[in-house]
């Protein structure tokens, strides 16, 4: 296991003013070089000394990179916009509260006037074998020490478990999977744009990523579509503590009713899988449905098909289960 210094590694750091001189240094550096965002991610790590490069590029004076600007009906928020800024921007309270419930429950009140909605998106994995320097399948070695008979698996994946066991800990990516986003991805051969659901890599496509993002690149911006504008929402995180806290299970949804029938439905849950898993199955199940309890209950089964429980966490079995009949079925905390 590695020995925790607090203290960081020798580093050159570059603050580019602008989106074009940040993909300038990130050529020139790949492969040695890391991306400083809100830094909530970057300073464990570095701290840690768990990551060592020889280069950091920080964000923070990329003015580009900041913002949220209402477009063709939907909405689009800079990479660098703060969660705060997210949380209490008026447009996205207005049409995709679901956004601004999920990053809202992110950490702490501090950590969210700091942290970036581009940085929350793209965060490492939380598993803390593979974050305390242990060799495991994701950080280059042959083993995956969070699925042995004594390993401590209490918050990792109970779905698409290949060699790795750890989970996807963002809150605002299962939303934005739900609301069908788009994220915006720079490089100096150009612009390319990627679904949501599509950015997030699973350990059987890249054991030692978690995202589409190569060398070079540098996500810039999330296109949100009027497709989903008021529509009805639902939004649910379950974690230990109130504060701080990474989800144990979380999931959103966004839902269309023509009178008492679900005519469309976007569902995604979090912290069950190395990816926030969009439920296709479930989604082509309820459609054309009643939204009754029938339904969400028959939702809820399916959604948890192939779930399979490691030592310590079978509970996010029935966790899930329920928290998708929750998000099929509205209660009085869902919203609209």
């Amino acid at each position: 296991m590695a020995v925790i210094r607090d203290m960081m590694p020798v580093f050159e750091l570059f603050q580019p003013a602008s989106i074009d001189e940040a993909l300038n240094l990130l050529d020139a550096h790949q492969g040695d070089v890391w991306v400083l965002g809100g830094g909530m991610d970057s300073f464990d790590w570095l701290k840690d000394r768990t990551k060592r490069v020889s280069t950091v590029v920080d964000l923070s004076q990329v003015g580009e990179l900041r913002g949220i600007k209402e477009a063709n009906g939907g909405l689009e928020i800079g990479a660098m916009t703060t969660l705060t800024e997210v949380v209490h921007h008026p447009a996205v309270q207005a049409k995709f509260r679901i956004l601004a419930e999920a990053a809202e429950v992110v950490a702490s009140p501090q950590i969210r006037n700091q942290a970036t909605l581009g940085g929350n998106v793209s965060q490492d994995t939380r598993c803390w074998y593979y974050r305390s320097g242990w060799s495991c399948y994701r950080a280059g070695g042959n083993i995956c020490y969070a699925d042995t008979p004594t390993a401590i698996n209490r918050e990792h994946a109970i779905l698409q478990q290949d060699r790795c066991v750890a989970v996807s800990p963002s809150d605002t990516a299962p939303a934005l999977v739900a609301l069908d986003a788009e994220f915006v991805i720079r490089s100096k051969g150009g612009e390319r744009v990627v679904k949501a659901e599509d950015y997030f890599l699973g350990p059987q496509i890249d054991i030692t990523h978690m995202t589409v993002l190569r060398p070079g690149e540098l996500l810039t911006a999330i296109r949100i579509p009027a497709t989903w504008a008021n529509a009805q929402f639902y939004w649910e995180k379950v974690r230990d503590r109130n504060v701080w806290d990474f989800p144990l299970v979380n999931v959103a949804s966004a839902m269309k009713l023509s009178g008492t029938t679900i005519s469309d439905v976007r569902i995604a849950v979090g912290a069950v899988a190395a990816r926030p898993l969009r439920l296709t199955a479930v989604e082509a199940a309820t459609k054309g449905k009643p939204r009754t309890e029938e339904t969400a209950s028959a939702a809820g089964e399916l959604a948890i098909q192939g779930a399979t429980p490691l030592r310590y966490n079978a509970y996010k079995i029935p966790l899930m289960r329920n928290l998708v009949k929750r998000a099929i079925r509205g209660n009085a905390q869902a919203t609209t």
